[in-house]
């Protein structure tokens, strides 16, 4: 059972990102699906959730408007575009699972958290 995050890397401000996240081992349609980030020296923060079916989205103030969430449960994965991309933005970037909303960022209050990717924003 796991959730395998992908797709991070060095980016100049101002450039692009698709993060990719691939789920095993358990029916990934009946989870919601986040997007959660940690900068260095930083707490777990929020980023991006869609529900299970896909149908309605979510977004952090800090990011919305340039990042967008999305996934195919057909393929049971989830991703995350980043556009826009500023130094702000570093941190690593996990995807994380879970039955219904959650609305305190603990690693505790979600069913599946996957590694993390690594995303850079710098010139």
């Amino acid at each position: 059972v796991q959730l395998q995050a992908s797709g991070g890397g060095l980016v100049q401000p101002g450039g692009s990102l698709r993060l990719s996240c691939a789920a095993s081992g358990f029916t990934f349609s009946n989870y919601w699906i986040y997007w959660i980030r940690q900068a260095p020296g930083k707490e777990l923060e929020w980023v991006a959730a869609v529900n299970s079916y896909g149908m309605s989205t979510y977004y952090a103030d800090s990011v919305e408007g340039r990042f967008t969430i999305s996934r195919d449960n057909a393929k049971n994965m989830a991703y995350l575009q980043m556009d826009s991309l500023n130094p702000e933005d570093t941190a690593l970037y996990y995807c994380a699972g879970a039955k219904a909303p959650v609305y305190e960022v603990v690693k505790k209050n979600f069913d599946y958290w996957g590694q993390g990717t690594q995303v850079t924003v710098s010139s």
